[in-house]
């Protein structure tokens, strides 16, 4: 299995510190609002992958966090703290707000069939673990403190760029590096591992008491920085070295460059192997804004009749790597594709049934398998089913539930609806095709037209008119 590494730039075989084990840390968010589709649309990226690692017969030990411990609303550590900004909004405490939003974010990710992480890591519970590693920060030398925050100073950390290879002039502005406006600091590329409550942070809502040995601080309240928190939860849940990290494309400038210097300053080991970053999720070709607009969530997706699965499946059809587009019509042909898989599988339970195998197909199975490992080719992966479903045989359901372990879309479970939902479909279509002879008498041709090309679409159906009548012939 070979991983695309954002580190070396290059596709590398997978080889895990410990043989069959896979110790696997995501980003998770932020709740302080409902998540929208870009938030969820990262949550099945991760999911697919670690269930890829699975197919394989790896051990996954899956790290998924929860901020629910206000870090500034940019990237750079400026502006209003996120979770206070929920707080306000609703006249709700941070910790009301973070209840509210994760069990949300929770059901979304049930329904999208997203697997629960092995270890949920809730920022709050992790401040001690946090203060330890800025206090190891201290004791090596490599952090130090002005009157407004604890400052982790990047040039004694060498190759501090490794990952983003920008310049290091590009780091001050959008950089996470706290306020540059700090007359204490001593660089402004140095990044904020701890804020004292103090000056602009006088009034913070979420503060700890914590004494700092080796430094002078004005007050002993005060909270983490961003980026210290999936430092010190991916260690202490998976180790001081992890085999891969995921996040978004978005991460890799500020969020994870920070946490590879911190990490390793801290520890003194490589902190991880494989680094994997999914591309955005973009809304009718543009960035996901308020202001414009195209901001949606799962809510919204099923309010216009949509399934989760169908936003699933819409998900599944593009590498994690690829920027994936996101409009109502993309979502109706994804939604129509997954109608027509679920016809296809439960005609061949249909008509196999007393014959269906329990085996696995080989030959496609390695197919599937070669895609996946292509670094986790899923949208490949998924063509590769609908391929073997062009000459079905007794092991072809059997092999595509095992498909499905990676797939996600609960196939298994359409077996319950298997007589009603092709009762309904064979209605739908002779209805269509009554449609379609009456409009051809009228002379309606464009009406006809339409018909056919919906038939086509959405059942994978081509009218064949001869003089007998209309024939289907299914479209290989």
């Amino acid at each position: 299995m070979k991983l695309y590494n954002t580190l070396t730039k290059e596709l590398e075989e997978l080889k895990p510190l410990k043989d069959n084990i896979v110790t696997f840390y995501q980003c998770g968010p932020t709740v302080y609002s409902h998540q929208h589709i870009g938030n969820l649309y990262s949550a099945v990226k991760g999911d697919l992958i670690r269930r890829s690692l699975k197919y394989f017969g790896y051990k996954v030990s899956y790290t998924r966090n929860i901020t629910d411990v206000g870090h500034l609303v940019s990237d750079d550590d400026e502006g209003e703290d996120k979770m206070e900004k929920g707080a306000k909004r609703e006249n709700l405490t941070p910790e009301e707000i973070a209840a509210k939003y994760t069990k949300l974010y929770h059901q979304d990710l049930e329904e999208l069939n997203v697997l629960p992480p092995d270890h949920e890591t809730i920022a709050t519970k992790y401040v001690d673990q946090m203060a330890r590693m800025v206090q190891s920060l201290i004791d090596k030398g490599f952090a130090y403190a002005t009157d407004q925050a604890i400052y982790f100073e990047v040039a004694k950390f060498k190759n501090y760029n490794d990952l983003n290879r920008q310049d290091l002039e590009k780091n001050i502005k959008g950089a996470g590096h706290g306020d540059i406006s700090d007359p204490g600091k001593k660089s402004p590329y140095d990044f904020s591992v701890w804020f004292f409550k103090t000056g602009k942070h006088e009034n913070a809502l979420q503060t700890w008491d914590k004494e700092f040995k080796g430094i002078k601080q004005p007050t002993k309240a005060g909270f983490p920085g961003w980026h210290i928190e999936c430092s010190a939860m991916s260690k202490d849940t998976l180790g001081e070295t992890i085999d891969v990290h995921m996040g978004g494309i978005e991460h890799i400038p500020v969020h994870h460059t920070n946490e590879i210097a911190q990490s390793e300053a801290a520890n003194g080991v490589k902190f991880v192997n494989y680094w994997l970053h999914h591309e955005m999720l973009e809304v009718d070709g543009q960035k996901m804004s308020k202001s414009i607009g195209n901001v949606y969530t799962l809510n919204d997706v099923l309010k216009k009749g949509f399934d989760p699965m169908d936003l699933r499946y819409f998900f599944l059809q593009a590498h994690y790597r690829s920027k994936q587009n996101f409009t109502w019509e993309a979502l109706e042909a994804a939604k129509t594709a997954r109608n027509r898989l679920k016809t296809t599988l439960l005609k061949i339970h249909s008509q196999t049934e007393g014959k269906l195998g329990t085996g696995i197909d080989q030959k496609w199975n390695d197919k599937f398998k070669q895609a996946l490992e292509e670094d986790f080719n899923i949208s490949k992966a998924l063509s590769i089913l609908w391929d073997m479903l062009k000459k079905p045989n007794k092991d072809t359901y059997s092999t595509i539930l095992k498909f499905d372990t990676v797939l996600g879309l609960e196939i298994s479970k359409w077996e319950d609806t298997k007589e009603d939902w092709i009762k309904a479909e064979d209605l739908a279509i002779k209805e269509l095709l009554k449609e379609r002879e009456k409009a051809k008498k009228a002379k309606d041709f464009h009406k006809a037209d339409e018909i056919r090309d919906k038939l086509n679409k959405n059942y994978g159906l081509e009218i064949i008119d001869t003089p007998e009548g209309q024939k289907l012939k299914t479209i290989d």
